[in-house]
């Protein structure tokens, strides 16, 4: 059982990161064209209008988990997955205008919903729409992750290098843990420079250790790179990781 204090200082502790993702997020939107929505993404398939509107519908999904937390009842992160896809694709062509709108609106229904939890709600377990159980008080960290990562998705200058670089680090931790004895993954060293976070992925003893700062790792673990700024001894080609879960 999470102790409410704890889970209660964790959850904002992300909250205040949340609002800072959020606030770079709204410039990079704000100084796209109009006719840039419609271009593709960094995420095949979608349009950076796509990404905008998942992201926006994202936080009112949040939102469903908080109120569920809050009142003892089990509220559904989406209606259903058709639902969840349906909102994106219906909301991806909108006007930059109204994205922006969105956008802000949507952080705001999540901070309200965030602000009316008692310590004890966000020690409550809700269920993710893959099924899985995790605390409440991990719901704003997981808005953390998609700000992030969608932000680079959104193909728009932000890139890995803008991390933050506890986002960074966290990341790096839990991506690598979770590949951790990965069958069919060759066995990597891992050594981030700037924050001497070290890890092995993958099954055997490591043939291939891969350096480089912190942020370019979580790239890489991510999906987000094919490997720049990363050194590889020796000299050889990265192996193939699988698509982040």
């Amino acid at each position: 059982m999470t102790d409410p204090q704890s889970a209660a200082a964790s959850a904002a502790r992300h909250l205040a990161q949340v609002e800072e993702s959020t606030r770079h997020l709204l410039h990079t939107a704000a100084e796209l064209k109009p006719e840039a929505l419609a271009e593709p993404s960094a995420l095949p398939g979608w349009t950076r209008g796509h990404v905008l509107a998942h992201l926006a519908r994202n936080a009112d999904s949040l939102v469903n988990l908080l109120t569920g937390a809050r009142t003892g009842t089990d509220v559904p992160q989406y209606a259903s997955d058709e639902a969840r896809d349906q909102g994106i694709e219906r909301d991806a062509p909108r006007p930059l205008e109204v994205q922006l709108a969105d956008l802000r609106d949507s952080h705001e229904r999540f901070l309200a919903a965030a602000t009316l939890m008692a310590d004890e709600a966000w020690a409550v377990q809700v269920r993710h729409r893959f099924g899985y159980l995790f605390p409440a008080s991990d719901i704003p960290a997981k808005r953390l992750v998609e700000l992030e990562y969608h932000h680079v998705d959104l193909d728009a200058g932000y890139t890995p290098a803008h991390w933050p670089e506890s986002f960074a680090a966290a990341q790096f931790r839990k991506l690598a843990a979770g590949l951790a004895e990965k069958a069919g993954l060759p066995a990597v060293e891992l050594v981030a420079e700037d924050t001497e976070d070290r890890a092995v992925i993958g099954t055997g003893e490591p043939a291939l250790t891969v350096e480089g700062p912190v942020r370019a790792l979580t790239a890489w673990l991510s999906g987000r790179s094919a490997g720049d700024g990363l050194r590889r001894t020796p000299d050889t080609a990265l192996p193939q990781l699988p698509p982040m879960g």
